[in-house]
């Protein structure tokens, strides 16, 4: 078992290089855009098309493979006012909904994807399919997230989170 954890360790570790280095792309980007625009005034156009590539890639790639259980921010007025069996209901009922939008969604938004093949951005000329492709691991990790968080409903195994030093306050004690 330890291999498996150093393993997963290092392979989480790698996750947060690619975001790092997509940021700071992005960063660098900008910058270049502003000089060129601004001081040299030679407008470019692949740099804002850069920017948002890298923005959706750190979002979804960020979920699916960095943002950890007790990152995720989560608007809970309601549910910390009700009582602990409602609370895992619901933590039941939301998991499952969640989980079973993305997986039958995913189906059609992978047709979606594989469509844009044939399309290709207009300055970098990156095929469509390379930017949205992202989406996959995305959903996949929503969904595995959504069950994860319904069967700790079910059972009432879910972690117990100190709120002052986490987001979170799913709390099954």
């Amino acid at each position: 078992m330890s291999l498996f954890t150093s393993i997963l360790g290092c392979l989480g570790r790698r996750a947060e290089n690619i975001l790092a280095v997509l940021l700071a792309s992005m960063f660098f980007t900008f910058l270049l855009q502003i000089v060129f625009r601004y001081f040299l005034n030679l407008p470019v156009g692949w740099t804002v098309e850069w920017v948002t590539i890298a923005w959706l890639w750190g979002i979804l790639f960020g979920f699916a493979f960095v943002v950890r259980e007790t990152d995720i921010i989560r608007i809970d007025v309601i549910y910390s006012m009700v009582p602990r069996g409602w609370r895992r209901a619901m933590d039941v009922v939301t998991g499952l909904t969640l989980a079973g939008v993305f997986l039958y969604t995913l189906p059609a938004s992978w047709d979606y994807i594989d469509f844009m093949m044939r399309e290709r951005t207009a300055y970098i000329r990156v095929p469509y399919f390379w930017v949205f492709l992202v989406y996959v691991p995305f959903a996949l990790s929503v969904a595995v997230r959504g069950l994860m968080n319904a069967w700790a409903g079910i059972t009432g195994s879910g972690p117990t989170f100190n709120t002052e030093a986490s987001a979170e306050t799913h709390d099954y004690d």
